[in-house]
């Protein structure tokens, strides 16, 4: 392995593929961590690999968007090709499906969003991925969704590389005429990202190869397993996503990029009240992929109307119950009135009083974290205390307290946990879905 390539000081390998090796790097005179992908020695450099490894470096170079990983520079020394890239500290959704097969619906739609984002960006300037695929979709620490290896992608201003090997791709992830040869557009993309959120969402791919039929006879000719058959909690509306991404017939999946866009975003907006960063952190946190130093250092570093800000501006609402909750808890402690400034509210259990129910603690306490899927408002012995997801700990007297977890989405659902004292209790609950006349009967009734 080489030391140095260009001004880059080399760390170490951090991944291998059929046709080039990436490392990474110190940027010298910046000092900032790259990544390099490095064209491997035994391909020739007038070969097409090195062809298609060049236009992938000017590909990623022109598309600059926040879901799209970005490229620093290029370097072509003679003997082989280098393309210095953003390092991402973070996980890889192919590892993150390995570590935890299923992920929670509502960030399985944010990571398709994000990545459909970045292909709306490309679409645009005529350019087609043509392997969207897990081990192609990078998840930072920071909750971001980065789209990478343009190695096969397809620009309509310019010659196609690909024509005489179109088996170029990977047949899992394929979409019906990406298998066939037949000339491809941004609804071929479309199809691959609606595989990906099948499987994302049920732990298994729509179309398995068995002793009938190839994967890609599959995706042909069959119709894959509904998600909803494999995961019982899988939303309708979420179903009927997938079932336009994943047509057979061109014609009748999404006209545009944007339109599966707006999709997914109607379906997140009444479940994910915050920041959609900030809830992938949160998973990434629950899972081990980060530690909670980690993900507090995240979410905190905006302040309390920093990261949290969420698509509807509901950023405090988390903040705003618990607060609401204390300035009860005064009143009914010390018999009268309470004026306190939000921005200045401190507390610890020390600060309260007894409270028959339990609900307030004194100083001597417990606690209990509350984690759900996908969120909950919780109440605590009947008082509201705090919408999830959240890091916050509620301080709780010992003894048994009565929790209930309410989504106008979901079923409700109702706990009883017992509180030690210097102890903390993890309540972790995954709501069942209602049937969608039932959600049409809670929307028009809350």
């Amino acid at each position: 392995m080489t030391d140095r390539i260009a001004n880059c000081r080399i760390l170490g390998e951090i991944g291998s593929g059929g046709m080039a090796v990436v490392y990474k790097a110190v940027q010298e005179p910046l000092g900032r961590l790259v990544a390099i992908k490095a064209l491997k020695p035994s391909i020739a450099m007038d070969s097409q690999f090195a062809k298609r490894f060049e236009r992938e470096a000017h590909f990623m170079a022109s598309l600059q968007h926040e879901n799209i990983l970005h490229v620093i520079d290029f370097v072509k020394d003679g003997r082989s090709m280098y393309i210095v890239m953003e390092y991402v500290q973070g996980i890889d959704l192919y590892d993150l499906l390995e570590h935890t097969p299923t992920l929670p619906i509502e960030v399985a739609a944010i990571i398709a969003l994000q990545v459909t984002r970045a292909l709306d960006y490309a679409h645009f300037r005529g350019i087609i991925h043509r392997d969207i695929k897990p081990a192609n979709i990078m998840i930072s620490k920071q909750g971001e969704v980065k789209l990478m290896d343009f190695g096969i992608a397809r620009d309509d201003k310019l010659s196609d590389l690909t024509e005489t090997g179109t088996g170029l791709g990977t047949p899992s992830y394929m979409s019906p005429e990406q298998i066939l040869g037949d000339k491809l557009d941004f609804r071929s993309d479309v199809f691959s990202v609606g595989i990906v959120l099948y499987q994302m969402i049920t732990g298994l791919k729509p179309f398995v190869e068995d002793d009938t039929r190839t994967v890609m006879q599959k995706i042909r000719l069959d119709r894959y397993v509904s998600p909803r058959k494999i995961n019982s909690t899988v939303p309708r509306q979420l179903e009927r996503i997938l079932a336009r991404c994943m047509e057979k017939m061109i014609a009748n999946r999404y006209s545009s990029t944007q339109a599966l866009i707006d999709d997914l975003m109607e379906f997140l907006a009444p479940r994910v009240p915050m920041n959609y960063n900030a809830r992938v952190v949160m998973y990434l946190r629950d899972v081990g992929v980060m530690t909670d130093q980690e993900a507090d250092a995240i979410l905190n570093a905006g302040g309390p109307r920093g990261i949290w800000r969420g698509p509807k501006d509901r950023s405090l609402l988390p903040h705003v119950a618990l607060i609401q909750g204390l300035m009860l808890a005064g009143v009914l402690a010390g018999g009268g009135a309470i004026q306190a400034a939000a921005g200045n509210l401190t507390w610890s259990p020390k600060s309260f009083a007894t409270r028959a129910r339990g609900a307030v603690v004194p100083e001597r306490a417990g606690y209990l974290k509350v984690v759900v899927d996908p969120w909950a408002t919780v109440y605590v012995d009947g008082q509201k205390v705090m919408t999830t997801p959240s890091a916050q700990k509620i301080p709780l007297s010992a003894g048994s307290h009565f929790v209930r977890l309410v989504n106008p989405f979901f079923r409700e659902l109702s706990r009883e946990v017992d509180i030690r004292t210097g102890e903390t209790r993890v309540l972790s609950e995954s709501l069942e879905a209602l049937v969608d006349s039932e959600q049409a009967d809670v929307a028009e009734n809350p």
